[in-house]
């Protein structure tokens, strides 16, 4: 592994323009963790990689890397790029091992963090750095929201998410709240009454896309959201129909497979797949058979009547007419991506959401309501895992500002 790495590591130009740290959402200084890493200065490399990006090691397993910072090295446009991934996976998961430094010192305010996803963990992590006393409130019964119960294992081991809450969490003072959804017994009044000085919404998005069409509540159907956060829950028999073709369905195929179904067709509406080229041949490799240009009718207890469509020039859908055929299935996966739960909106006075129940909130984070701050997926809908934490570690110094009396310095 580590000669591999160095042998990664060697092929790298050390661009004066690193078009990979240009690529990479958050803007980690790929050049320098790389001639660290030359330099033998392993621990240096790490150090560097955790206070750019609290989730580190997460990244290096789940990033899009085709197309963000593999996919800017100047070395791809004729051969291999530089598989930043792993350099980065290496130096971190090493590293990680030898982070034991306690909490800093407390600066007697507290801050609640409503979410460990990875918006979540994000501001708890940077918060905690300046000494304040951070609880998580965290509806299931383990930290790492959609990392934990919307990413299979094969993609990223529960072992790293347990690490992040023993050497970020735990060793650094952070207190979490299990099983708690703030908007029931407790709610955002009582936690400013408590004296929390700032709170943080990062609740992510889990209440399923629906299509709305005949035969959806059948009992053989299911949605992926629900089905990833617990598969072992589901009996799905041998052959499965997934509806959608995006990284999530892929996730769901993946996992389907590997949990005994023997025929899975995933069935896109457009004539290609919108998950990304690394995933995509994954699935193709593992078996999964793929239907194109198929829209969903109607579900019933055979399987799924689909009809065929045609794309247009200016990207109007059109029916192919009679062309409706049902397609045979045991279960149906319906993986069209989600939208955030209310439940906080609904029992908070003073915080809106847009129409699609998204949390308003501007470019520091701030909500409609003083000292209550969001961002990641329950304020800009799905997205990566790199682009919720880079935006988070905006928020977190917009919150430090806030609680230090100077919330204009970002303006």
């Amino acid at each position: 592994m580590a000669l591999h790495v160095m042998d990664e590591a060697n092929r790298c130009l050390g661009c004066k323009v690193p078009q990979c740290q240009k690529g990479c959402p958050i803007s980690t200084p790929i050049p320098d963790v790389i001639r660290l890493l030359k330099e033998n200065k392993l621990d240096e490399a790490g150090e560097l990689l955790f206070y750019n990006n609290p989730l580190t090691t997460v990244c290096s397993l789940v990033c899009n890397h085709e197309n963000q910072c593999e996919g800017h090295c100047v070395l791809g446009r004729k051969g291999a790029p530089v598989h930043f991934s792993t350099i980065e996976n290496y130096i971190s998961t090493t590293y990680a091992t030898k982070m034991i430094k306690g909490p800093a010192a407390s600066n007697g305010m507290r801050v609640a963090i409503i979410g460990s996803g990875p918006a979540g963990l994000t501001i708890a992590i940077i918060l905690a750095r300046y000494g304040y006393q951070v609880t998580i409130f965290e509806g299931k019964d383990k930290i790492g929201g959609v990392l934990r119960y919307g990413i299979p294992e094969f993609r990223l081991p529960k072992s790293v998410l347990d690490d992040i809450e023993y050497r970020h969490l735990e060793l650094k003072g952070i207190k979490v709240r299990p099983n708690v959804h703030i908007g029931g017994a407790i709610g955002v009044d009582d936690l400013f009454r408590d004296g929390y000085k700032a709170i943080f919404v990062g609740t992510g998005v889990w209440k399923p896309n629906a299509l709305h069409i005949k035969g959806e509540t059948l009992g053989h159907v299911h949605f992926g959201i629900n089905y990833l956060n617990n598969p072992d829950s589901y009996h799905l028999g041998e052959r499965v129909i997934v509806i959608g073709a995006g990284n999530a369905a892929m996730d769901v195929a993946r996992t389907a497979l590997r949990k005994g179904v023997r025929y899975l067709t995933c069935f896109s509406l457009t004539k290609k797949v919108a998950a990304s080229q690394y995933e995509f041949s994954y699935a193709q490799l593992e078996g999964v058979e793929f239907e194109y240009n198929k829209a969903p009718v109607e579900i019933t207890d055979e399987g799924v009547i689909f009809k065929s469509i045609i794309e247009t020039e200016d990207g109007r859908f059109e029916d192919v007419p009679d062309s409706e055929k049902l397609y045979e299935a045991d279960s149906v996966i319906i993986s069209i991506s989600q939208g955030p739960q209310n439940r906080i909106v609904n029992t908070t006075q003073g915080l809106e959401a847009n129409a699609r129940g998204l949390l308003v909130a501007d470019e520091y984070g701030r909500t409609t309501r003083p000292g209550i701050f969001a961002s990641g997926d329950v304020v800009n809908g799905a997205r990566t895992v790199v682009e919720a934490v880079a935006r988070s570690k905006v928020v977190a110094e917009s919150m430090h500002a806030y609680m230090q009396g100077l919330e204009n310095s970002g303006e």
